[in-house]
């Protein structure tokens, strides 16, 4: 198995022009399992809305990221799990943040993903914030 840093992780999603949304990304935050500090997970995104929810490999653990809640839905045959071109599906994670101007509010969110099978990092979802106050959702990579 291979690892991925947090550091490999945030360097990647702060790189300039990074990422289709084109901001840059001012704060990363690694996703942790809240239930047992697990750092592996299956992740899944929505076809049909910007939404993911990753699952601990180590405990089982499913948790929605960022603002997902609002528009994830257990029950649609949209969901799709991410997987690397090498074909692995277990990950390190972490969620980018552009954020306003005043630094206030988010304007933009990224997460990005580390395969712990080949190391290959890479964007896998991304989505706009156009409402606030958001800055909560710094605690919910």
């Amino acid at each position: 198995m291979t690892g991925v840093s947090f550091e490999e992780l945030a360097a990647f999603l702060r790189r300039p022009g990074g990422h289709p949304g084109g901001l840059p990304v001012d704060e990363v935050q690694e996703c942790v399992c809240r239930s047992c500090d697990g750092r592996r997970f299956a992740v899944w995104v929505m076809d049909t809305a910007s939404a993911a929810r990753r699952t601990c490999l180590d405990c089982g653990r499913h948790e929605l990221i960022a603002d997902s809640v609002e528009y994830w839905d257990d029950d649609a045959d949209v969901q799709c799990a991410c997987a690397c071109t090498c074909g692995g599906e277990e990950f390190a994670a972490a969620v980018g943040y552009a954020l306003c101007e005043d630094g206030d509010d988010i304007r933009w969110i990224v997460v990005g993903l580390g395969c712990l099978a080949c190391g290959h990092l890479g964007v896998y979802e991304q989505w706009k914030i156009d409402w606030g106050p958001s800055n909560y959702l710094l605690d919910l990579a």
